[in-house]
């Protein structure tokens, strides 16, 4: 027996990081998967998306965790293709219990230098493309009145300053005020809504030369292996980083029955970040 036997998860950016390991957590507590990826590349970001042969590795595994899933490609920015995915996802498993708007991207530079084009695709996809993760899904949890629970992710730069990433700190902080607005929409029909606020995770949205450029900054080519003992420097706790498993198993309590009391809140899984 499983803590979400017979309920269904919605979740963005499951090809691969967070979203996959929150897919594998969720599935092998015995939800079906809703799951949606852009596959494709986003124009500001350092970084390579994931692909669809890592999202179709994904499907592998959440039904090899045991949970049947659907999965398809759309982009967080286009409502309607989210509500059609999250449309075919009731149909198919009749009923949706959580939303897990993890999809973001993270890229640097200086406000007042960056371009409005990079402004843009930041807000575009990490704060409207998670309210619009909501909106395709929460009626559906609305009218069949079984509650739910709805977890925003944030990051510790949705709780503070991080240089070289003010846009992405405006937007993260945007998703945590986001959350506490449908806590308190929500809370009338029993949806719980709260944001979870990682610290350094290891996923290739961090593992990058941009991220690394940032933690060393006075080597010209830095290294993962050069930036190990930097990354650990933020943090309370003895090490570089948490693991998307760390979050997904956070963001599972959150779901749980256990949490029944728990909305509206900013939940820190940093390592002590935010207390040092």
């Amino acid at each position: 027996m499983g803590k979400f036997d017979g309920k269904v998860a919605f979740i963005t950016g499951a090809a691969r990081g967070q979203g996959r390991a929150h897919a594998i957590k969720f599935a092998s507590e015995g939800a079906n998967i809703i799951a949606v990826d852009i596959c494709a590349p986003v124009k500001s970001a350092p970084y390579k998306m994931g692909t669809k042969d890592e999202f179709d590795e994904t499907t592998d595994l959440v039904e090899k965790a045991g949970g049947k899933i659907l999965s398809r490609v759309a982009d967080v920015r286009d409502l309607e293709a989210l509500t059609a995915v999250v449309d075919e996802g009731v149909e198919q498993f009749g009923r949706l219990d959580f939303i897990l708007a993890n999809a973001g991207v993270c890229t640097y530079g200086k406000l007042a230098e960056m371009t409005e084009a990079q402004w843009n695709e930041m807000m575009d996809i990490d704060l409207s493309g998670v309210w619009k993760t909501v909106r395709a899904g929460v009626q559906h949890m609305i009218n069949a009145g079984n509650g739910g629970s709805i977890v925003l992710t944030s990051s510790t730069a949705g709780l503070r300053n991080l240089n070289e990433i003010g846009h992405y700190v405006a937007a993260k902080h945007g998703v945590t005020g986001l959350a506490k607005a449908l806590a308190n929409e929500l809370a009338p029909h029993n949806i719980r809504v709260n944001s979870i606020h990682p610290s350094n995770c290891r996923t290739p949205m961090m593992t990058n030369s941009g991220v690394i450029k940032m933690f060393r900054p006075d080597l010209e080519s830095p290294t993962l292996d050069d930036a190990m003992d930097s990354f650990g420097t933020i943090h309370l706790l003895d090490t570089p980083w948490v693991l998307p498993e760390d979050v997904s198993n956070t963001i599972a309590y959150l779901c749980s029955e256990e949490a029944r009391f728990t909305t509206g809140a900013a939940i820190p899984v940093d390592a002590g970040m935010l207390a040092k």
